[in-house]
């Protein structure tokens, strides 16, 4: 038994509780997010001006979540990501047409792990404010998130580079002020800061409506080398990524199973509501299941990236391939427990199904993810 004493003394401990001061951000922005960026409103800007709301963006800024985990040397909140994590679920609940993923969590961190201090001092007081929208362009059209398939090609010019390639699924790639593009230099793919007005965005028509996504074309286009970032940067930025979306899809799936139990409850067929059905009942039961399994995935992948934890490389794969699926099967049932209604376009669950969808395959599929965590535990 001594041996199984020490092997776990070795295990670290992982805090999963809601801090008193995380509760009240947690209760603050829902409560926010509730009343600037209702349903209405989020049908709105789909309508109107699909994926951004600039609105709620100056609001979301001028709450300080964008410099959440930046920290205070640039301009930062100083906070850890489990504060970041805390608003990603709540803007999942909402569906937030805003470009908090891209700017606030994966170009933050390709500066935060790869960038020089002068790099990150030139540009993450601009994102922290809300000043500056950053993103991040690696994936290419019929490609996948690998480093295999980055096919852009960095050329040097002097002290900068010319980049050449296109990059597909850019979110927020029509309204960036800072482009993150990986390129491949000499062979090798390295990371690369270039200006939103020096390339060319046409936006991207994709499923869901609510995150704008664009193309964008780099010929010969000017840009500086991020650091001396290479692709083991990229896989950092990867797995925070995921882990950020995981928690996204946590608020969604919450949603959804609040708006599927509501219904279920004031639903009446011959005579009583449809809630108590048993087919019913075992469907809302799967979604909570589903909840809390995806609660746990992400919560573990969440500490490992506040730890800084080598185990990211395992967690993050798991609470995006888990969270991923769980989120996309209860919007589908969120929508047959809804029956007729929920199967048009006046109803939300639609704008749900579609967030569940296009989340399951940002920065990989269920399959890919399991295909990374599998080799990362060398099976």
């Amino acid at each position: 038994m001594a041996h199984l004493s020490q092997a776990a003394s070795k295990i670290p401990a992982m805090d999963f509780t809601v801090s008193e001061e995380q509760a009240m951000l947690r209760d603050g922005a829902r409560r926010f997010l509730s009343e600037q960026s209702p349903m209405e409103r989020v049908r709105e800007i789909v309508e109107v001006s699909p994926g951004y709301d600039a609105e709620l963006w100056k609001g979301v800024s001028d709450q300080g979540w964008a410099a959440m985990h930046i920290p205070e040397t640039y301009g930062g909140a100083g906070f850890s990501f489990a504060e970041t994590a805390i608003v990603l679920q709540e803007m999942g609940r909402v569906l937030a047409p805003v470009p908090y993923l891209s700017s606030a969590v994966l170009a933050t961190e390709a500066l935060l792990a790869g960038g020089s201090d002068g790099q990150k001092g030139e540009w993450l007081p601009g994102i922290a404010a809300g000043d500056v929208i950053a993103t991040l362009a690696t994936v290419e059209p019929g490609a996948g998130w690998d480093a295999g398939s980055v096919a852009t090609v960095a050329d040097q010019d002097g002290s900068s580079f010319l980049l050449t390639g296109t990059k597909s699924f850019v979110t927020a790639g029509t309204i960036a002020d800072l482009v993150i593009v990986t390129a491949l230099l000499e062979g090798e793919a390295a990371l690369f800061l270039v200006e939103g007005q020096a390339v060319a965005a046409q936006p991207l028509v994709t499923l869901d409506t609510t995150r704008i996504q664009a193309t964008i074309e780099l010929d010969k286009t000017p840009a500086v080398r991020l650091g001396e970032a290479g692709w083991d940067v990229m896989e950092r930025v990867y797995d925070v990524g995921r882990t950020a979306i995981a928690n996204e899809q946590i608020g969604g799936l919450e949603r959804v199973l609040e708006m599927a139990v509501e219904y279920a409850q004031a639903r009446k067929q011959f005579g009583r509501a449809i809630g108590s059905f048993q087919a019913i009942k075992h469907m809302c039961a799967d979604m909570l299941v589903g909840l809390e399994s995806a609660k746990s995935a992400a919560g573990y992948a969440t500490w490992a990236v506040v730890d800084n934890s080598d185990e990211l490389s395992t967690a993050a794969p798991l609470a995006k391939a888990f969270s991923s699926e769980a989120y996309f099967k209860a919007a589908g049932d969120s929508i047959q427990i809804h029956g007729g209604i929920g199967f048009t376009w006046e109803h939300d669950a639609h704008l749900y199904f579609k967030r569940a969808k296009s989340t399951e395959l940002f920065l990989g599929s269920p399959a890919q993810q399991r295909a990374r965590l599998a080799e990362q535990v060398g099976i």
